[in-house]
């Protein structure tokens, strides 16, 4: 069965990069019907941030990818890690390290003089034959493992093929602290080997501690799960992602107005395809996606691109689903009774659903000013006449007004009829309405506001000779 896992650390807020392995792990296994886990890395815990421990939760929530059992924590299993560092100090795998922060710190300025990779020199290290220092007084001991000396450290990464690191390259690292709290590296080893991830899927910044990992397996004698490392996502400049990018933290979009299916859809496609196709339904990623496919090579981050996808799935999801999605921006539509017409009508220019709320206050609150530029162009010395004509019509024909192609049906008989174009016409009304020249089809305006709300505004905006 596979079995993966998304492990973050609350030591700041989930961001995309992260959410988007999450995504992956999520995916992998839900698609081989195996077991995706969320664990908390909450050990250092000195950088660790219950908000932000919150919103990891939080962001899993709002964009649904849903794990399994409970969640873990690492600061609960300090027992058990432990106990296995301390089997590694009885198999003879691990030692007491007793060289003082001001020995290390000499040792690695001398190695970069001689232009050597700074590494931990084996001082304290036992082997046979050598007789080791004498243990100092007054200093706490950390733990180091016992790296291999020679030969290669080669797993296959599921995206990078072949990896090979050479033994000379990583030395007898640190597995404990001098109080006792064990690293990173030991840590995610044992939790990974303990709950039998099969599949670890990550960001290709943690290459070069896998090597460290596998000595930790096969030190403990663990079965070495499959690696996926994933390359960064970039800004379009290739460059490190920033917040003024999108690196932002995953609550963000929602603030900003995304739908939480737009957001994956965006992530799954930033370093995987599926040929051309672009939108992807959840139960497509879920038939399609397969980590051996993820791109060799760093994504770039294409704020246009979200925004389409944004744009695309406001316009096809349901209303129903868009007016509480609203709730969130205050905008509430629910028992309008042109909730409907309302939301099709505002939702075709809308990329984001702050803009949405905006078009559809535009049309439903009743406007303070009115546009300068818009009033100086459209409202001329004819245009109040024009207007107190088409609204006496209008007052004629009220008790059969229902409908956009209601208005339409007697709107254009009275352009011909006073030889006007469209825009002498609708200009000032879209003025009056709004309050500006970028509004949607007048027709469909007027018959969401009915009647006696579209005699009111142009009445007001007359009134105000339209602010100019």
């Amino acid at each position: 069965m596979t079995i993966t896992r998304f492990a973050p650390s609350p030591t700041g807020y989930l961001h995309i990069g992260g959410l988007r392995t999450a995504l992956y792990s999520f995916l992998w296994a839900r698609r081989n019907n195996g077991t995706f886990r969320l664990r908390i890395e909450d050990t250092d815990t000195q950088r660790n941030n219950e908000q932000a421990m919150s919103a990891i939760l939080e962001a899993f929530e709002w964009v649904g990818l849903s794990y399994d059992g409970e969640v873990e924590y690492q600061s609960q299993r300090l027992e058990i890690y432990k106990k296995y560092i301390q089997q590694l100090l009885d198999e003879g795998k691990a030692y007491y390290c007793y060289m003082s922060k001001e020995e290390l710190d000499a040792l690695r300025e001398t190695q970069m003089a001689n232009k050597q990779t700074p590494r931990y020199d084996g001082t304290w290290r036992p082997e046979d034959g050598k007789t080791l220092p004498e243990i100092p007084e007054g200093i706490e001991p950390v733990v180091r493992i016992k790296a291999p000396l020679e030969g290669k450290i080669t797993f296959i990464d599921g995206v990078k093929s072949i990896m090979n690191f050479e033994c000379s390259e990583v030395d007898d690292f640190v597995i404990a602290r001098s109080n006792g709290m064990p690293t990173y590296n030991f840590v995610v080893t044992i939790d990974d080997a303990l709950m039998e991830m099969t599949d670890v899927i990550r960001g290709d910044d943690h290459l070069t501690n896998t090597a460290k990992q596998i000595i930790i397996y096969e030190a403990l004698g663990f079965n070495v799960p499959k690696f996926y490392h994933v390359p960064m996502i970039n800004n379009p400049q290739g460059k490190k992602l920033s917040k003024r990018d999108g690196a932002l933290d995953v609550m963000d979009y929602k603030r900003k107005g995304y739908l939480p299916e737009a957001l994956l859809n965006f992530l799954v496609r930033l370093g995987w395809s599926n040929g051309d196709q672009e939108i992807f339904s959840m139960d497509e990623m879920l038939e399609l996606f397969d980590p051996t496919n993820i791109n060799k090579s760093a994504s770039s981050y294409n704020e246009e691109k979200l925004l389409w996808l944004n744009a695309h799935y406001i316009k096809n999801v349901s209303n129903e689903r868009l007016a509480q999605e609203l709730k969130f921006f205050d905008c509430h539509l629910e028992g309008h009774d042109k909730k409907e017409m309302i939301l099709d009508l505002s939702k075709e220019r809308a990329q984001t659903l702050v803009e949405l709320k905006e078009a559809i206050n535009k049309i439903l609150e009743v406007p303070t000013e009115y546009e300068a530029k818009g009033s100086k162009k459209f409202v001329k010395e004819d245009t109040i006449k024009i207007l107190e004509t088409y609204l006496q019509l209008l007052e004629e024909k009220k008790d059969t007004l229902h409908l956009a192609c209601d208005y339409e049906l007697i709107t254009k008989p009275f352009i011909e009829e006073f030889e006007l174009k469209f825009p002498q016409l609708f200009q000032p009304i879209r003025i009056a309405l709004t309050g500006g020249t970028q509004a949607p089809s007048v027709y469909d305006i007027m018959a969401i506001l009915g009647f006696e709300e579209v005699k009111k505004r142009i009445n007001n905006a007359i009134e105000r000779n339209f602010d100019k």
